[in-house]
């Protein structure tokens, strides 16, 4: 089967963190499409409707595979109900694993007090890198020209994107699923993906790591979707 793969980038960054592996994937021979979600809050609350909208409306015709980095696997169930019938497999690299059915937040609420210190006084957060020291930044990201597309074409969050409740279709992961991780912050998750019988595989690196190892996540990605 040709699958076609809609890399869907953490709103919290932008589409060039996924620039390298839609390259790798497409000089495999396969269709790669990265939706720009950085305007996705630029409009009021909730913002999740929008960001399915603008995902599915870029999405190509014929059967998908979706892959979600960060909090985008988040909104991976809303995504799969709105391609029905298109979806076959939802991949997660890195990423925030939804539940089977419900709704989730997109940040736990321990999270939420370090978001609120952050904040200004209308609510918006700084830029996602500002978040962390400098020597953290610098390790994510493999060169100076890569580091200087990722952090400028950031957008500033709202805090009220932090807090919003988004809903999880039953039966979202009926199709073939798969879970990559990278760093530590991200083997419960990867464990819990397990536990649902998913196949689950380690490329050892930081949180962005598919800039620095394209190629590799590309194979993965290739081997995981049919």
């Amino acid at each position: 089967m040709d699958v076609s793969f809609l890399l869907v980038h953490s709103p919290s960054v932008g589409p060039s963190t996924w620039a390298p592996v839609a390259e790798a994937l497409r000089a495999r021979g396969h269709l790669a499409v990265v939706p720009p979600l950085t305007d996705v809050t630029a409009g009021p609350p909730p913002y999740w409707p929008g960001l399915v909208r603008q995902v599915t409306a870029s999405a190509p015709r014929g059967p998908l595979a979706v892959v979600a980095h960060s909090n985008a696997g988040l909104f991976v169930p809303l995504i799969a109900q709105a391609l029905a019938g298109q979806v076959a497999a939802c991949l997660f690299v890195d990423a925030a694993l939804p539940p089977r059915d419900g709704a989730c937040r997109t940040a736990e609420p321990e999270h939420l007090g370090f978001l609120r210190s952050l904040a200004d006084d209308a609510g918006v957060l700084p830029r996602w890198t500002d978040w962390w020291p400098e020597e953290d930044v610098a390790a994510l990201l493999p060169d100076p020209v890569t580091r200087q597309v990722v952090v400028a074409e950031q957008p500033r969050l709202p805090l009220a994107y932090y807090q919003e409740e988004i809903p999880v279709p039953a039966r979202w992961d009926h199709v073939r699923s798969g879970y990559l991780w990278f760093g530590d912050a991200y083997a419960a998750l990867a464990g819990e993906a397990g536990e649902r019988g998913w196949p689950v595989a380690r490329i050892p690196g930081e949180h962005l790591h598919q800039l620095v190892a394209p190629e590799a996540v590309a194979d993965w990605l290739v081997a995981t979707a049919v």
